[in-house]
């Protein structure tokens, strides 16, 4: 059955839901619009300082926000919003769906199954744009889930903007389907590995939602 996710704790901003570690390029951002547009009236200066920050405060609030989500049924579930950007077989017998992520959408990632998280792995590296082939030796998080289909695993890659990943949880974490368990800033990709003999049910361009667009098929 669809359920709603909302285990998971967050900030909340002039009524907005922020993701989990958005607050160090967050809250400077909003006090400084804030400052300039209290002193608009008295400085022209400010006044001139507020249009611009006041813009960049609102950017901030879009890109970092979290908002529920009704999750979807189905075996496999997309980890991040974003558009399809290749489907590739893998010599082992599993599929890669790789996720490009854009500076305009939310960017909390989710746990494509339910199931144990066996490990949390950062691997450092470089940070050119996440649809770049040189991309492969980007930062990234690589996470395993023990779930119904065996090992699952997904890959959190930094783009040319995003220079940090942000896991919420541990090794040894059980997981919900959908549910949060991290945050790439700003633009940047996501990869899953389906197993072999599992069919993925969405083709390359196609706009997917985290916790509700199915990835695999029946």
């Amino acid at each position: 059955m669809p359920h709603s996710q909302t285990s998971a704790p967050r900030d909340s901003l002039l009524g907005v839901r922020i993701a989990r570690g958005a607050s160090p390029w967050l809250l400077p951002t909003v006090a400084t619009a804030a400052l300039s547009l209290a002193r608009s009236r008295r400085s022209r200066r400010a006044a001139a300082i507020a249009v611009p920050t006041t813009a960049l405060a609102a950017g901030m609030l879009w890109f970092f926000r979290d908002p529920e989500r009704e999750i979807a049924p189905g075996r496999v579930i997309s980890p991040a919003d974003g558009v399809v950007q290749s489907i590739m077989p893998w010599k082992d017998g599993r599929t890669r769906v790789a996720i490009f992520m854009s500076p305009l959408n939310v960017h909390v990632n989710r746990a494509p199954l339910a199931g144990t998280v066996t490990s949390v792995e950062h691997i450092p590296g470089g940070f050119v744009p996440a649809f770049n082939k040189e991309s492969e030796n980007n930062e990234r998080v690589v996470w395993h889930f023990d779930t119904e289909l065996g090992d699952i695993e997904m890959v959190q890659i930094a783009g040319a903007v995003a220079r940090r990943i942000v896991p919420y949880i541990p090794q040894g974490t059980k997981v919900e389907q959908g549910e949060r368990i991290g945050l790439i800033r700003f633009g940047s990709r996501v990869d899953i590995y389906l197993p072999e003999g599992v069919d993925v049910a969405v083709e390359v361009g196609q706009t997917t939602t985290a916790g509700v667009t199915r990835i695999d098929r029946d």
